[in-house]
């Protein structure tokens, strides 16, 4: 009898020891956090909506990418939308309204619901909780449309970015360059001498004088242009191109300048700033089967793809 009761305590033990291994291994499979909920400040209306970011991102990713591209280009920009946000989150989302976010494209992200169709939801959910990460820490998730011949170097070249390091950014052929519409793959933007003094006085607060020659002053190892000679100034391109308006001096894959009768005219390639992922090298990418995680670890180097939720 004796014996019967030590070899039933055996067993009871080993089976209270592998219930708590099997506790344990379902605990390591649960994600490192619940899925957050999130204040979203509504700039037509000026209401603050309350959601789950999972039913916020398809009205991200319905207004920045278009709605019906590749289901792996969309997820790939889900993925970036969803690590944009938790980092501005984490910065201190839009202080201006006091919330996590923002229906602003110049404070937040494009948001558009009205252009959600059922390859956005499911571009959404297949990616649920996944983020891009450096050493532990979300990235700047930088996209743009068209990255010309190639992307750029570093969020110093393309942005003139310095506020933390990004070595996650890399130059990589762009293979959206193939397939995108004939003025990103070659577009020209004249302006007056009189807008790009404008310009110019904007960003550095001195006058260029007269306007007799326009040049590259530097570029960077893509290509870019990183400063110009203005008259007798020195001007960064990526400052100037805001200033110039961004959907006129489309990129800053500048490939010539021409100056004739008042007017300044530049030749280049390309549709945005350059850094990180390029939306048409996206597609590309996905139409040759590409996985969303592929497609991200193209243009970003040295990340990790961490489901978060």
């Amino acid at each position: 009898m004796a014996r019967g009761f030590k070899l039933a305590a055996v067993f009871l033990n080993i089976l209270l020891l592998s219930q708590l291994f099997a506790g344990c291994r379902a605990l390591a499979r649960k994600p490192a956090a619940q899925e957050p909920i999130i204040s979203l400040y509504v700039n037509q209306t000026g209401e603050v909506k309350r959601m789950k970011i999972e039913d916020y991102l398809p009205g991200v990713v319905a207004a920045e990418m278009d709605p019906t591209w590749p289901l792996n280009a969309l997820a790939a920009q889900a993925i970036l939308a969803r690590t944009f946000t938790m980092k501005k989150i984490q910065e201190g989302g839009v202080k201006a309204h006091g919330t996590d976010a923002s229906t602003s494209v110049e404070e937040f992200q494009a948001y558009d619901p009205t252009k959600i169709n059922d390859n956005v939801r499911r571009a959404v959910e297949m990616t649920r909780g996944e983020v891009v990460k450096y050493n532990g820490n979300y990235i700047n998730a930088w996209f743009y449309a068209s990255g010309g011949s190639r992307t750029a170097s570093s969020a110093i070249e393309g942005l003139n970015f310095r506020s933390e390091p990004a070595p996650y950014i890399q130059s990589v052929p762009d293979p959206g360059m193939a397939i995108t519409t004939a003025e990103n793959k070659s577009w020209t933007a004249s302006f007056s001498n009189a807008e790009l003094a404008a310009a110019v006085r904007r960003i550095t607060g001195q006058d260029p004088g007269p306007i007799t020659s326009v040049r590259v002053a530097a570029r960077g190892p893509s290509g870019r242009a990183t400063q110009l000679r203005i008259g007798r100034l020195t001007v960064d391109v990526p400052a100037l191109r805001l200033a110039l308006g961004n959907d006129r001096l489309r990129s800053t894959l500048i490939t010539g300048i021409t100056t004739s009768g008042g007017r300044v005219t530049f030749k280049g390639e390309g549709y945005g700033h350059g850094v990180g992922m390029s939306q048409w090298g996206a597609r590309a990418l996905a139409q040759q089967g590409k996985s969303p995680q592929d497609i991200i670890k193209y243009f970003f180097k040295d990340i990790q793809l961490v489901k978060a939720w």
